[in-house]
């Protein structure tokens, strides 16, 4: 769709990356590494100073983890999962997978050899019917994998579906891999629900982070994974063989810029949330249903008052005319699914947004 968009000359509000760049200070520590000569091999498991600020950081959730033994940093968030996959699923296993769902889940899975089984998410709220977990949960179930704060919807798992996935995992070896690279990004007040929060489920799962959802570097393909010591040591035995180690002046600048953090962590959230409402209260008088996105930086647009038809059409054509490019929700199921609804990414400047909203509403 961002190729789409490139060749009509599109609004481009498709793809999830941001319009601005990362922090200033941030992009003087890389070139100050740089400089300095950090341009050779870094440690496996990656810079100790990065693993530290980031098991500080994870203090926060209420579990503490080794920076020697239980971080280790990975060229992104994607390549984080699937190792984590790949070291832990064999021949056999069943993982849960929850659609709409990101795009690299289910392939890691079948690469791994093992079976994706698909519970899916109703609309409009997209929210877990752990009922239907528990029905398909059996002795094969090797792993869950979860995505809070949920791309592509938007949806937020609270303390409540915290709890029902320990009820679910409590005395079992089913590994839990929660992918929370929008951690930071939550909104009207709500708290993440990191896995971590829970003494049981963090004692069963892989956490996966993002430097590049959180400092506006998606290019630097930088991430972490936080898990205990016995899950973490399968993990790396696969993480040094398929990447050994990650961009070593670029986790430096990471590093120093997380001990110097003046706030960016803490004031992202609001961040978001104002881009977020400017686009919602520039879409009014508009056709569109929506739903306000609860965290991320994507907002679904249901269409169904306007034209009834395949999204993935509707998004080919309106990237065409009016010229806006969306991502169309079907694209995240197994089995597409036609709710009339489309994906847009609000991390982009106030001009692009109000720009955008005004295309949107000559629909």
């Amino acid at each position: 769709m961002s190729a789409l968009a490139k060749e009509q000359g599109a609004i481009n509000l498709s793809q999830g990356f941001p319009e601005f760049d990362a922090p200033d200070k941030l992009l003087k520590h890389a070139k100050k590494a740089m400089n300095a000569g950090m341009n050779q091999y870094a440690p496996m498991a990656g810079l100790p100073s990065l693993r530290e600020q980031v098991s500080g950081q994870l203090e926060a959730y209420g579990t503490s983890y080794d920076p020697e033994s239980e971080i280790t940093i990975t060229a992104g968030a994607t390549q984080a999962i699937f190792t984590a996959v790949n070291a832990l699923v064999k021949e056999d296993d069943e993982v849960i997978i929850f659609t709409p769902a990101y795009d690299c889940y289910a392939p890691a899975v079948e690469m791994a050899g093992g079976s994706a089984i698909y519970i899916q998410l109703k609309c409009p709220d997209y929210r877990i019917d752990w009922d239907e977990v528990r029905k398909v949960v059996n002795r094969k179930t090797r792993m869950i994998i979860l995505n809070t704060p949920h791309n592509p919807t938007g949806m937020c798992m609270d303390e409540n579906d915290l709890k029902e996935l320990e009820k679910i995992v409590e005395d079992s070896d089913i590994i839990v891999l929660s992918d929370e690279v929008y951690e930071h990004i939550v909104f009207d007040g709500k708290q993440h629900a990191s896995c971590a929060r829970s003494p049981i489920l963090a004692a069963q799962s892989l956490i996966v982070g993002s430097f590049g959802k959180t400092y506006h570097l998606t290019g630097w393909k930088i991430g972490y994974i936080a898990a205990p010591e016995a899950l973490m040591t399968e993990f790396r035995k696969v993480h040094q063989y398929n990447v050994f180690c990650v961009n070593h002046p670029l986790q430096y600048a990471i590093a120093e810029f997380m001990k110097e953090d003046g706030g960016h962590v803490a004031e992202l959230s609001s961040f978001y949330q104002k881009k977020r409402d400017l686009f919602i209260d520039a879409l009014d008088g508009s056709r569109f249903e929506l739903i306000p996105a609860e965290g991320t930086y994507f907002q679904l647009l249901n269409y169904s008052q306007i034209v009834d038809a395949d999204d993935t059409e509707v998004a080919k054509q309106w990237t065409a005319n009016p010229g806006i490019a969306s991502i169309p929700v079907s694209v995240f199921y197994h089995n597409p699914i036609q709710e009339h609804v489309l994906r847009f990414c609000f991390a982009k400047s106030d001009e692009t947004l109000v720009k955008a909203a005004e295309v949107l509403k000559t629909l």
